[in-house]
């Protein structure tokens, strides 16, 4: 599933971003950029689901929203390409003892401002079908580029998730 972003709505994030930090973990928060990225992926994922997007400030207690009883929760990467099957999605490891039931994976096209829908796990089966890289451990991209882990980190593959259709079916 591919959504367009307008430009109304990354303008509005900005606006929003100008003036709250959405960082509120204790590390590995994400630069204005990272969040403005996660905030889109909140918003167009809410709207799958129905759900109205509340402009809130402070820590909001490890999951972006609840539909039919379930926490879920929104994680975004941010990129210039189409994602793949073979790409990863990551996961700051100490967000796996916040309360959520759900993660919906989604990866925002930079240059197309096209999100797309990757996935979706339990957070059993996140945590049993990730990798965990501790931080600072190299990673290495397909296109021969590297980085190194700014916090413990769990990487799931988005042919590891589930398709979304399948939490909206589950939570019926």
């Amino acid at each position: 599933m591919i959504i367009k972003i307008e430009n109304s709505l990354k303008e509005k994030c900005w606006e929003y971003l100008s003036e709250n930090n959405m960082g509120n973990r204790h590390s590995a928060n994400g630069n204005k950029e990272e969040q403005l990225v996660g905030l889109i992926g909140e918003i167009k994922t809410k709207e799958i689901f129905g759900v109205k997007h509340e402009w809130n400030k402070g820590f909001d207690g490890g999951f972006d929203f609840i539909y039919n009883g379930k926490k879920i929760d929104v994680k975004t990467m941010g990129r210039n390409v189409y994602p793949k099957d073979t790409y990863v999605n990551n996961f700051i490891s100490f967000q796996k003892d916040f309360d959520c039931d759900y993660y919906i994976f989604t990866s925002l096209n930079k240059k197309t401002n096209e999100l797309s829908i990757c996935g979706c796990a339990t957070k059993e089966d996140l945590l049993d079908r990730a990798i965990l890289y501790k931080k600072g451990a190299v990673r290495n991209r397909d296109n021969g580029t590297s980085f190194k882990m700014k916090a413990d980190t769990f990487e799931i593959k988005n042919n590891q998730l589930n398709k979304i259709e399948t939490l909206i079916n589950k939570t019926k």
